[in-house]
């Protein structure tokens, strides 16, 4: 049994809203890379079973893959608290993504919402200024 969960439109949003700390791989049956990336991934979500891991096939939901701007695959996004908080492509060797794993799991959820409101009141700013 796979330690991962395929995500779909339908099952996104709920998938996001109702875990704290959710990864993410944007893949597709022919990307070379990706299959690479898939055991890695698998042992990652078996070594973090306290984590959600979500897998978007990106020919089969090409909407979700538009929505989140994926351009090159695979990509890992991270979500905690329902904010990105990482987003790359290419595929990780283990030790990174453990490496980034953990990186995201000491993450201040509430610097982090504070840093987000930051930057929207200076971009807010500048917009109001005719820049």
């Amino acid at each position: 049994m796979s330690a991962t969960v395929e995500l779909t439109k339908e099952n996104f949003d709920q998938t996001v809203t109702d875990n704290e700390f959710v990864l993410i791989d944007f893949w597709a049956e022919w990307c070379g890379p990706c299959k690479q990336f898939a055991p890695v991934y698998e042992k990652a979500a078996e070594d973090n079973p306290d984590l959600v891991f979500g897998k978007v096939d990106t020919e089969a939901q090409p909407e979700l893959a538009q929505a989140f701007g994926i351009q090159s695959i695979p990509t890992l996004m991270i979500v905690r608290d329902q904010v990105a908080v990482f987003a790359q492509p290419g595929a990780l060797p283990e030790a990174a993504l453990t490496d980034v794993i953990g990186q995201a799991r000491k993450l201040d959820m509430d610097q982090v919402r504070q840093q987000i409101a930051e930057q929207q009141a200076q971009q807010a700013q500048q917009g109001g200024q005719g820049a």
